[in-house]
């Protein structure tokens, strides 16, 4: 499976990733073609988020992150002054990617990344999730629609999930008014095979 290339327009509010996005591979010694492979993109639209000509969506992001051995963070150029345990509610600044929002709720770097996660209603729901790793959410508002395996969950606020990434999985807001989540992974520091991530239904990579 490769990554859906639904990215973000140039007037998305995401932080310009591109000088960081081809430094980072060049830290990693990777040729484009062999960035582009092992997130599943092609070239040219790895060349495109590389020059700004296009917005990289969140599960981009958590593929190049991969490919690139670090975290979605350095991806944005985000930096910390150190590895506080306390992160402050002012500090947790929004970032818009793929039609979700999402505030990083833990520390950069650390063997496990924290997220507070808004879904909304229609966005990304067909896309199926398979990566090395753990997953663990809680439902804070809304209803979500978890798809693990072959089986469908709705999730109630103060309902959680805490399974193996390799389960193949669907996260959709089962509300028009979305669902908001705590969105706990460690998939960015697994040693395992890429990540994967499924196109919509009818798209071609």
């Amino acid at each position: 499976m490769t990554a859906p290339e639904n990215e973000s327009g140039p007037g998305e509010d995401l932080p310009a990733v591109a000088p960081q996005l081809r430094a980072l591979r060049r830290r990693a010694s990777l040729t484009l073609e062999a960035a582009a492979r092992a997130a599943g993109l092609s070239p040219a639209h790895l060349s495109r988020l590389e020059t700004g000509q296009r917005q990289p969506s969140l599960p981009m992001l958590l593929a190049l992150a991969r490919v690139y051995s670090t975290t979605v963070s350095e991806l944005l150029g985000e930096t910390v002054a150190d590895q506080d345990a306390i992160v402050r509610s002012p500090a947790m600044e929004p970032t818009r990617a793929g039609g979700w929002t999402y505030w990083q709720a833990g520390a950069p770097g650390r063997g496990m990344q924290a997220l507070r996660v808004h879904v909304p209603h229609g966005t990304q729901g067909d896309i199926v999730r398979v990566h090395p790793g753990e997953e663990w959410l809680y439902v804070l508002k809304g209803r979500l629609r978890l798809r693990l395996g072959d089986t469908t969950h709705v999730l109630e606020p103060g309902d959680s999930a805490h399974f193996d990434s390799l389960t193949p999985h669907r996260l959709a807001a089962a509300d028009h008014d979305g669902t908001d989540l705590l969105f706990v992974h460690t998939l960015l520091q697994s040693p395992l095979t890429a990540l994967c991530l499924g196109p919509h239904p009818g798209e071609t990579p």
